[in-house]
């Protein structure tokens, strides 16, 4: 419990302390976000605020994770080294994060709000998923447990596996899942970014509750207890829970200063990066089906743009809403920003409590509805 704590303190400090300090490096160097001419018109206030603070926010997360292994390593005598989980998760979060860094500095030199093609983030992201996706299948431990596997899973892995038609087709159709959820994960943090603190607030909700999740799959983890009569077949979950620790405190003191009204934005650079955190856990926890409910907010968000596109395209020019994403409707509608916010937060924390019930749930369940 002690190195989850000093992960989550650590990066709190470094990411309260260091926000503003990088927010004025930015104003020096001009790089400020430009705002869509066709949003709600109280959004062109924020035009010229400070843009790519997700790179704070990656560093802070970096660095509370591994001040906390070593620092629990020098005075608990624990391991200095990092987990293969961990690392995997890093390198998913941090290559989306740098996709997004490259977006948001086109944006910037070109001082423009197009960054780059989508054809261009598409394969970055693309190389960055299919390296992620083959060697999550690699690195088995004691037990023999990879970080990922190729059965499709909810709280734990399910009967479904890829690898039906033998190991070399599992590996193929797995790196195409694990692209289809790194996809929607960084798609759906992007699009929710919208407002001042929406995807912040919500990102540490759900990264709470895989935090919660990787405690209790520590405690629970195949080869620990053999008394115990289901287990969690997942590779390195106590140091992939000091890793959500580390990203919560990072969101909390970025939220200090992106909250309304914000005074940094978090840019592709951050929502990018969150995106591949949150692709990460879900596949390095095992629980991939239930990322839908965990990050339901994101998911009804980017479900609205996905509406209201198609929509449009059928009907030949007829709107759903009457602006994508979900939450430029209700500012439409009249609702003020922080009503908004605040509104979708609750929505975000009902689904991560959704989530945990269901993931507990199916625990009680295996144990005959005892609980311990």
């Amino acid at each position: 419990m002690i190195p989850i704590l000093l992960a989550a303190a650590i990066a709190l400090v470094i990411s309260i302390v260091g926000t503003p300090m990088f927010t004025k490096y930015l104003v020096r160097q001009h790089y400020g976000q430009f705002i869509r001419e066709d949003g709600p018109t109280s959004h062109q206030t924020k035009r010229g605020t400070p843009t790519m603070g997700g790179a704070m926010m990656m560093a802070a997360t970096v660095s509370g994770f591994f001040l906390s292994l070593w620092v629990t390593a020098l005075f608990f005598g624990t391991s200095w080294t990092p987990s293969v989980s961990v690392l995997l998760a890093l390198f998913l979060m941090l290559g989306m994060a740098g996709v997004g860094f490259i977006d948001d500095f086109k944006k910037i030199s070109k001082k423009q709000s197009e960054g780059l093609t989508p054809k261009g983030k598409i394969v970055l992201q693309g190389a960055i998923g299919v390296l992620f996706g083959v060697l999550a299948l690699f690195f088995p431990n004691e037990q023999g447990l990879t970080p990922a596997s190729t059965h499709i899973s909810f709280t734990r892995d399910t009967f479904l596996d890829l690898a039906f038609l033998g190991p070399v087709v599992g590996v193929i159709l797995f790196v195409i899942w694990a692209n289809l959820i790194a996809t929607a994960t960084t798609n759906a943090v992007n699009l929710t970014d919208g407002l001042d603190g929406l995807a912040t607030g919500a990102a540490i909700m759900v990264f709470s509750g895989y935090m919660l999740i990787s405690m209790w799959q520590s405690q629970h983890v195949c080869g620990i207890d053999t008394t115990d009569p289901v287990c969690y077949e997942v590779r390195d979950p106590g140091q992939m829970a000091m890793l959500a620790a580390a990203l919560i405190g990072s969101l909390i003191g970025f939220l200090w200063w992106n909250t309304s009204p914000a005074t940094i934005f978090m840019g592709d650079t951050g929502s990018l990066g969150l995106g591949g955190a949150l692709a990460a856990f879900a596949i390095l926890t095992r629980t991939e089906l239930l990322l839908i409910i965990i990050a339901g907010l994101f998911v009804i968000i980017a479900m609205s743009v996905i509406l209201q596109v198609g929509y449009f395209k059928l009907s030949g020019g007829k709107r759903i809403f009457r602006m994508a994403p979900l939450q430029h409707h209700f500012e439409l509608k009249g609702w003020q920003e922080v009503t908004v916010v605040v509104r979708f937060w609750i929505v975000a924390g009902l689904f991560v409590l959704v989530a945990l019930g269901l993931f507990y749930g199916d625990w009680l369940l295996s144990h005959g509805g005892v609980i311990e």
